[in-house]
């Protein structure tokens, strides 16, 4: 876990033997409890602010039972308990924190402050309540939870108790959302790439580019940034999360070696894989 001040400068470090290979989402608390989602250790755990740990959910380093290979979504046969390559975590007003579970099952779990399962809900597929790759969340103050859908490009909405409310669909392989100070509702969206199948828009015929939406508490879209060329300053390769501050400053992380350098699409050097959107 690496702590930076507002302009980017390094303060410190921690968890340096905590983590496996693949820590994937970070949450911060109120109380400044830091939330951290570990994909591939099958957890999820809070930290003090200076690395103590305080809670643990799941059983480190054994999934849950749901059919998934360890490499495609699509093997994903049957909704499993927690935690099967969980992606994210968003905590509601009252406390209680909502995880997405989503590489390798195809839910979300609710849990009490005290770590306490409430309920799970969620089945693998493209229908109402059903998901492919859920793998950002977060609660408005009502207390209903926005799930980004990623493989069906769509963000659903969902009552506390997890009924189905609706879907957006002026998203493309939304990857995570927050929720700013001004109420806008910040999503990160990924790169398809021409060439690629999506279930909803069917064949990709021209790279629709990675970029960030600011959408109001109805789905409508009020602000976009990116679609330029991916690995630049100000064009996205792979947004995978995002933070709003309370200055209203965006912070936008992406995994620019798995989506762009690996493959040969961005130059090794110089692409950004944390940039920051400054409030004008």
């Amino acid at each position: 876990m690496f702590v930076y001040e507002r302009d980017g400068r390094f303060v410190r470090s921690w968890g340096e033997d905590a983590f496996s290979e693949r820590a994937h989402g970070i949450t911060i608390a109120p109380d400044g409890s830091v939330w951290c989602v570990d994909d591939a250790d099958h957890s999820v755990r809070a930290f003090t602010p200076d690395g103590q740990l305080r809670l643990t959910l799941g059983a480190r380093g054994r999934p849950s039972d749901t059919g998934y290979d360890g490499a495609a979504y699509a093997t994903i046969a049957r909704a499993g308990g927690p935690f099967n390559r969980p992606t994210n975590a968003a905590l509601a007003p009252n406390g209680d924190l909502y995880v997405t579970d989503g590489y390798g099952n195809a839910r979300v779990h609710q849990f009490h402050p005290d770590g306490t399962l409430v309920r799970s809900w969620g089945a693998p597929g493209g229908g109402p309540g059903e998901f492919r790759i859920p793998h950002g969340i977060c609660v408005l103050a009502t207390g209903d939870v926005l799930v980004a859908d990623r493989e069906n490009d769509r963000i659903q909405r969902f009552g506390p108790e997890g009924r189905y409310l609706g879907e957006w669909l002026d998203v493309q392989r939304p990857t995570h959302l927050v929720v700013g100070p001004d109420g806008l509702i910040y999503v990160a969206e990924l790169w398809w790439r021409a060439g690629q199948r999506s279930h909803r828009f069917g064949e990709i015929t021209t790279d629709r580019y990675g970029r960030v939406s600011a959408l109001r508490r109805d789905g409508t879209v009020v602000a976009r940034w990116g679609g330029g060329a991916p690995g630049t300053p100000g064009g996205f390769t792979a947004p995978h999360g995002i933070a709003v501050d309370s200055r209203g400053d965006v912070y936008v992380a992406e995994v620019t070696h798995t989506f762009g350098v690996a493959p040969g699409l961005v130059p090794p050097r110089g692409a950004p894989t944390l940039q920051k959107l400054a409030r004008r």
